[in-house]
């Protein structure tokens, strides 16, 4: 993803993973329904990370500068390389990539067109907040998985660099004129519904990815720990949004 921001308890020892988290790959996916979960989590990483890609190079063009574009670039190459790991991920096992894909391209291409940027601005902060946020929930699921599949997911939600670049951008851009923090804090909190309403859609369309957050695949979430994941993508959100100067 664009960025991976992480929480502030990021630092803290992991808890001894237990169940399914403690096994691997070849133990795991011999559970069915626990197999088609990850094929399709990994799927709508995937194309999140092409469309990333796409997002950054289209973005670039938006830059003020050489610097500023070049950067972009850079990151947008990152990007790249994170979808070619999760596409050879899945040819590894068994999985043909265009297909674990297509389920979510429309989903997340309706998100990109609704949440659209006009400017270069918005395109910073939808980055840092907008895929921060879909991170944030990666991450919250990568906990339930196997060794393999965790370690996986962990790496492609790296930060390829564009959480601090966005905050300097941003902050330097209100410094020079406050009236512009009105108007991105109202895009970021678009985007923060947008996006919140996006991850809601891919689940519930995905019958194996929704078990597992409720429960019943793979040691998943029950519906209490749902509502408490959701408060903790909410407050690292808020987080964020005092780290671009703005108000959530």
């Amino acid at each position: 993803m664009t960025t991976s921001d992480k929480p502030d308890n990021a630092s803290e020892p992991p808890a001894e993973p237990t169940g399914v988290a403690a096994q691997d790959w070849t133990t795991a996916s011999a559970d069915p329904q626990y197999r088609a979960a990850v094929v399709d989590l990994l799927g709508a990483l995937a194309y999140g990370e092409l469309a990333a890609f796409e997002r950054l190079a289209e973005d670039a063009k938006l830059a003020p500068t050489l610097a500023d574009k070049a950067e972009l670039a850079k990151m947008a190459s990152a990007e790249f390389h994170h979808y070619e790991k999760l596409r050879d991920r899945l040819a590894e096992i068994g999985e043909e990539p265009t297909l674990a894909m297509e389920p979510f391209v429309a989903a997340l291409d309706g998100f990109h067109r609704q949440t659209a940027p006009s400017d270069w601005l918005e395109g910073l902060v939808k980055a840092y907040v907008g895929d921060s946020i879909a991170s944030d929930f990666y991450r919250e699921v990568a906990a339930r998985l196997d060794a393999d599949s965790r370690e996986l997911v962990l790496a492609v939600l790296d930060d390829t660099g564009h959480a601090g670049f966005a905050v300097e951008k941003v902050r330097a851009a209100i410094d020079a004129d406050p009236r512009v923090g009105g108007r991105l804090a109202l895009w970021a909190r678009r985007l923060m519904g947008e996006a919140l309403s996006q991850s809601q859609r891919v689940v519930a369309d995905r019958d194996a990815l929704s078990t597992m957050l409720v429960g019943g695949v793979a040691d998943g979430f029950d519906l209490a720990e749902v509502g408490r994941m959701f408060s903790r993508i909410t407050e690292a959100h808020t987080k964020r949004m005092a780290a671009l100067g703005l108000a959530a």
